[in-house]
């Protein structure tokens, strides 16, 4: 980790296309600004873990859900079958 002392109004560069800015230093919070291009996210890595937490959470709950659908409805497909639409091996006719 590179540790930096910085006043107000200074700034940092970061490759040739991010610049984080001093704007406010004030009963111990730090306030910045950050130059970057739209393609490039910037994120509060407090609220990224928060995002990324959720999403894990909500895809367990998914794949939760699909399992109970599976053994609670009878004939909720299971997989893909390609030409079969919504039909598994359990409701077809002729298997």
């Amino acid at each position: 980790m590179l540790i930096l002392s910085r006043k107000t109004d200074q700034r940092l560069v970061i490759g040739d296309t991010i610049e984080i800015t001093v704007v406010e230093l004030r009963d111990g919070h730090v306030r910045l600004g950050i130059t970057a291009p739209k393609n490039v996210p910037v994120y509060r890595k407090e609220l990224l873990e928060q995002i990324v937490a959720e999403n894990v959470e909500a895809a367990a709950s998914a794949q939760l859900s699909d399992a109970v659908r599976t053994r609670v409805i009878p004939g909720f497909p299971r997989a893909a079958n390609p030409g079969v639409s919504g039909q598994t091996s359990e409701n077809r006719k002729g298997d």
